[in-house]
């Protein structure tokens, strides 16, 4: 890859990280928030259902244990809420209004940044 091109890809990232920070409008996650947080978002996206204990029996997030803490960590935070199914012990895990308007505005930060590039 070329210097110039690489400048170019850097500018848009560094674009994109000064258009970000003017969206903090929900509490910051910590690395395995945003990983788990990731992991509902994709499966949300993929029209799948996800209960408490399909999050919790994903080993690569960590131990069950630590993972529904920081399940109860997303929901105080406002990115996700969890309601009642049809089998009442489990339950349902769905992204609040507040995160999915936060990722329309991370979405529009990356069209934004890609779109302009800095000149120099």
């Amino acid at each position: 890859m070329s210097s110039n091109k690489r400048k170019k890809h850097i500018d848009i990232y560094v674009r994109f990280l000064e258009l970000i920070d003017s969206i903090r409008d929900l509490p910051t996650l910590d690395p395995l928030e945003e990983k788990i947080f990731g992991h509902i978002t994709k499966a949300l996206h993929a029209d799948e259902a996800l209960s408490v204990t399909d999050v919790t029996s994903i080993t690569s997030l960590g131990s069950p244990v630590t993972v529904h803490h920081r399940l109860k960590s997303l929901v105080a935070k406002g990115w996700i809420s969890m309601s009642e199914t049809e089998d009442g012990r489990r339950k349902q895990i769905n992204l609040t209004e507040a995160a999915q308007i936060h990722l329309t505005k991370v979405s529009q930060c990356l069209v934004k940044a890609a779109g302009k590039t800095r000149s120099g």
